[in-house]
């Protein structure tokens, strides 16, 4: 009789104790901080793809876990205004894209646990003593752009075999260590190149007059904060100017871009969620070795090729993770 009364009891509770998820009243969930360059409009799908790393390991937004996130707008001067409103909300990580986003959140605290995600440098940048011990408030994942740089080269010179003279269109900030590699293996290649930066969206128009002017076999769009958000116009200004283009990043061939060779930006922050659990569990930014990316997609439009008039050999459509047709 006592067993019975004491499983009777047991399954009373159970049916009447909320879930541990649920029980969490807002006020005493982790608060986490979102910090984003672009708008939410155009780069939802990254909190989207935190959102779905968070919830590999039991965190459910809304049930056991409050996230604020913050978007620059394109605007970079707006990093610390938003970082500041996420100290005072007294979140327990911020998690931020972009090196010039990260730096700001490295000038803001020193102590709040931060995690990067898109720094090419983060060692140079002074974010991290080396990438296998951090040794401060701050890890996360570090881009090998510039790395990639050269291996988008030999893709493209695939693609288009006459490949002798190409244009780099850039933004300013980390462009030296992306145009030596690529100069490493245009000179490898046999190709000449010509580097055009931009800072902001007032200054595409030009740089495509510029472009148009030149006897270019290709363009090279290397990929930052402020040419991703306005991904669309790039996109339409390269379909206007009829040059085979290759991008860093698939968003753009999502766009209608013909090729783009580089890492997965969703699957980034993904990633991210992984360094927020082990924070939120008690582990210390300083001891959790920084991520590079391990692996690299290959898309290609082929609808875009057919409408340049471009053939694109087999073996590099063997060689894609994805053929758009």
């Amino acid at each position: 009789m006592t067993v019975l009364v004491l499983l009777v009891t047991l399954t009373l509770g159970l049916l009447v104790a909320p879930r541990a998820s649920h029980a969490q009243q807002p006020g005493q969930m982790p608060r986490i901080g979102f910090v984003e360059p672009g708008s939410a409009a155009v780069n939802g799908h990254f909190l989207a793809a935190f959102r779905q790393g968070l919830r590999a390991f039991g965190w459910v937004e809304g049930q056991n876990l409050v996230i604020e996130d913050r978007w620059a707008e394109g605007q970079y001067e707006r990093f610390p205004a938003l970082l500041a409103e996420l100290r005072q909300l007294k979140v327990q990580v911020i998690v931020v894209a972009s090196g010039v986003g990260t730096l700001a959140a490295k000038q803001a605290t020193a102590t709040v646990p931060i995690v990067f995600t898109g720094v090419d440098d983060p060692i140079g940048d002074g974010l991290v003593a080396s990438l296998a011990r951090p040794g401060g408030n701050l890890t996360g994942l570090a881009n090998i752009g510039p790395q990639l740089s050269g291996k988008r080269l030999e893709i493209f010179r695939e693609a288009l075999p006459h490949l002798a003279h190409v244009a780099v269109l850039l933004e300013p900030y980390n462009a030296a260590a992306h145009m030596q590699e690529t100069e490493r293996a245009a000179r490898a290649l046999g190709i000449t190149l010509q580097f055009l930066q931009v800072r902001d969206p007032s200054e595409f128009d030009a740089a495509f007059v510029a472009l148009t002017r030149e006897r270019l076999d290709g363009l090279m769009v290397w990929s930052g904060p402020v040419l991703f958000r306005h991904r669309a116009r790039i996109v339409d200004l390269v379909a206007q100017s009829r040059l085979p283009t290759i991008y860093s990043l698939r968003e753009y061939v999502d766009a209608g871009g013909l090729m783009a060779y580089g890492h997965s930006l969703p699957d980034r922050f993904r990633r991210a969620a992984t360094y927020v659990d082990k924070i939120l569990k008690g582990a210390k930014p300083a001891d959790l070795p920084v991520e590079q990316p391990t692996k690299f997609e290959l898309v290609i439009n082929l609808k875009t090729a057919q409408a340049l008039g471009l053939t694109i050999p087999p073996t590099l459509l063997f060689q894609a993770d994805e053929v758009i047709r």
